[in-house]
């Protein structure tokens, strides 16, 4: 099950996109952590386990989609 995190950048066009192992809720609520305040910068873990590091100065918006299986093969829908 992966979750995708779409992380808008000032200063920059494109959107950084992450696929986490995290729950939808807790890449939800690293992201709440981060915004908040009570971080400077915010960290998650991609699922091949690369550590991703954006300040929080520096994000525009966040997109955190929801958790579901994926479908491989014919018959998929």
């Amino acid at each position: 099950m992966a979750v995708e995190v779409k992380i808008g950048i000032t200063d920059s066009s494109r959107e950084l996109s992450i696929q986490t192992t995290l729950t939808s809720d807790k890449a939800y609520a690293e992201v709440e952590a981060a915004l908040s305040g009570k971080q400077q910068l915010l960290a998650l873990v991609d699922d091949k386990g690369a550590r991703i590091l954006v300040p929080v100065t520096k994000i525009a918006y966040v997109e955190v989609g929801s958790s579901e299986n994926r479908r491989v093969g014919f018959g998929a829908t």
